[in-house]
């Protein structure tokens, strides 16, 4: 998911096709009449893969790549529609049953709070980031998105009734992200969202264009979380530039203490008086603090509540995967904190935060890298042969991996070229 373009030599970059794929067939209907619904939208969550229904209101999705999917099913007028298959080698037969949605025909809903434009400005820096292909990205109905801002709490939530349209100028996108839920605390600096998308491959110009968005498509794989866990999955961690290590968070004996006596201090400070009130990073006092009590507050507040430490060694592969006995299924499973960098590309230009100089044991020069950090939030989570997590909320990454978003948001089914030489 980058700016930076991998440097290839000599070689011929051929399309690299899945092994398995399979058949997904069925019908889409209404769930209380039963009856069928034509020309519905159908499309598997995340990938390029979706169709419309015939008049009859059956689908098929054909060349499905094995592996875990949630298969959508959308209809004016009705709630979406979702179902998990795993597809294999066999063919899949289902059906979607839609449910009408409770809005009655004609009604207007009228909004306690309308949108701001300051708050719509400030989800679509968070939603679509802030990377050269970030930059090229555009929502086409803004108007759609219900937008909330908390003061109090510093939150920021944004969702959609039925899909949320980007275009992707960078990547050759379309993407339709349907039931949109975004949450975003700025205080705590958190952010998730979540749905369902299908990503539509525009049309481009010429082959001038074809062929730089499948340059950007290979320089957005290269060093992302998903190119990671790929790496993970096949044993290829070193071999795909990657240097996993350890970090533990350990705790501030110190900090509870600086913690109370600051508190303690300002408590004195709060009155009923009429005096001029005096902001401070615990919040206003009414009684001004002396010179050496407000040079005592700053050190207490900067005190941290918790340092990272880093381990050098390289994490071996045991470390951060099980497979199961009969080698059918692999899980991502590691302790305390991951920092993962990658070496075969620099950051994009528009990531402004420091990162420390790294590079491999036994390197000559360390060079900037892209240097990410992950956390699990449950003991483990199976993963896909593509690279995906079964459960992507399992996942918590910060550093260079969050400050990706849809700039450089690929399908599932995206296979990046496999570089063959010729003898």
């Amino acid at each position: 998911m980058r700016a930076a373009f991998a440097a290839l030599f000599l070689l011929l970059l051929l399309p690299r096709l899945a092994s398995a794929q399979a058949i997904v067939t069925g019908m889409v209907r209404d769930s209380v009449t039963r009856q069928p619904l034509p020309f519905a939208s159908v499309f598997l969550a995340n990938t390029t893969v979706g169709v419309t229904t015939t008049e009859q209101g059956t689908f098929v999705l054909g060349r499905v790549p094995a592996g875990t999917y949630d298969v959508v099913a959308s209809y004016v007028g009705y709630r979406l529609a979702k179902q998990t298959v795993i597809v294999g080698a066999t063919r899949q037969e289902l059906t979607l049953e839609l449910a009408p949605a409770i809005n009655r025909l004609g009604e207007v809903v009228v909004r306690a709070h309308p949108t701001q434009f300051v708050d719509y400005q400030r989800f679509a820096r968070l939603f679509l980031g802030e990377t050269t292909f970030s930059n090229q990205c555009h929502i086409r109905n803004r108007k759609d998105i219900t937008i909330d801002f908390d003061k109090n709490t510093q939150e920021l939530t944004a969702s959609v009734d039925n899909y949320l349209q980007v275009d992707n100028q960078a990547l050759g996108y379309h993407i339709k992200y349907y039931g949109l839920r975004f949450q975003c605390n700025l205080a705590r600096q958190f952010l998730s969202f979540y749905g369902q998308p299908v990503f539509e491959e525009m049309k481009p110009r010429d082959e001038k264009q074809q062929r730089q968005w499948e340059a950007n498509r290979l320089a957005a794989y290269h060093g992302s979380l998903t190119h990671f866990l790929k790496s993970v999955y096949d044993n290829r961690v070193v071999a795909e530039g990657f240097l996993a290590q350890k970090i533990r968070i350990v705790r501030n004996p110190h900090h509870p203490r600086a913690d109370s006596l600051a508190r303690n201090l300002l408590a004195r400070h709060r009155t009923s008086s009429s005096v001029a009130k005096q902001d401070t990073p615990f919040g206003w006092v009414s009684m001004p603090l002396s010179a050496a009590e407000q040079d005592s507050l700053r050190r207490w507040y900067n005190t941290p509540k918790a340092f990272s430490l880093l381990y050098p060694a390289e994490r071996p592969i045991d470390s951060l995967r099980y497979a199961s006995a009969d080698g059918a299924h692999t899980f991502l499973r590691f302790t305390d904190d991951l920092q993962v960098a990658y070496f075969n590309e620099k950051p994009d230009p528009q990531y402004k935060q420091f990162i420390e100089p790294i590079g491999p044991p036994g390197a000559p020069a360390p060079a900037q890298r892209e240097v990410s950090q992950l956390r699990l939030l449950q003991p483990e989570t199976e993963l896909q042969p593509m690279g995906a997590p079964l459960n992507p909320l399992a996942l918590f990454t910060m550093g260079y991996w969050a400050f990706e978003k849809i700039g450089e948001f690929l399908p599932l089914n995206y296979v990046p070229p496999t570089p063959i030489s010729h003898p």
